[in-house]
């Protein structure tokens, strides 16, 4: 089950990441980005009543993950877990978050920014490196950790959009993390999930393209 997750997060490519979104927009949002063709997102654990977003999207959405971010302890991802997470997702590299993920079969997905750092979570159990953040180094940045390490999963995060997220895919990485350029929070405001779902299909279609 674990592999499987993992397997159903690359072959998307891209992880939409609600950060601050309400409970009650959340699952509207998740409707629009799964409808694009979006099969993961995540909800950061900094978001008010994270937990009860994520049960939400949980039982409302079966095509695509739902997973926590920003997950800083064990507790915090046990809760996750438990409110129905599929995956997990770290700033930094957290043994606790990582023992805790392995020990109940979640995937989860490690912060790092060096190379040092990204094997040391790919040793300590991480599924995929989340390089973060993506927009200081860029996609040369990726490839630069990818190279030593090609048996690491990296998937960059912050500052990804649809006019880079080629880039990123082309540098190697596996899936690209991305927010804002997803999840606008003027289009949340305005109820406009037109916007989010054109958004998210622009990141999607970009990823796809990459990779022909």
């Amino acid at each position: 089950m674990r592999t499987d997750r993992l397997d159903r997060i690359t072959d998307g490519g891209v992880i939409a990441i609600l950060r601050g979104v309400a409970r009650d927009d959340a699952v509207a949002v998740a409707d629009a980005v799964v409808d694009a063709g979006v099969t993961a997102l995540e909800v950061t654990a900094d978001t008010p009543d994270a937990t009860a977003s994520i049960a939400a999207i949980a039982e409302r959405v079966d095509d695509a993950l739902v997973g926590a971010g920003t997950v800083l302890d064990a507790e915090t991802a046990r809760a996750a877990q438990l409110a129905g997470a599929e995956f997990l997702v770290t700033p930094t590299v957290n043994r606790d978050v990582i023992r805790t993920a392995n020990r109940y079969g979640t995937p989860v997905v490690v912060g790092a920014y060096t190379p040092t750092e990204a094997i040391e979570a790919f040793e300590a159990g991480a599924d995929a490196v989340k390089v973060f953040p993506a927009k200081t180094g860029g996609p040369d940045h990726v490839a630069a950790i990818g190279g030593p390490l090609p048996q690491v999963p990296l998937v960059p995060t912050g500052g990804v959009g649809p006019d880079n997220a080629a880039d990123y895919v082309d540098a190697g990485a596996v899936a690209v993390g991305v927010g804002s350029s997803i999840v606008d929070d003027e289009a949340i405001a305005d109820g406009d999930f037109d916007a989010i779902r054109a958004n998210a299909r622009a990141v999607v279609e970009a990823v796809a393209a990459a990779r022909e």
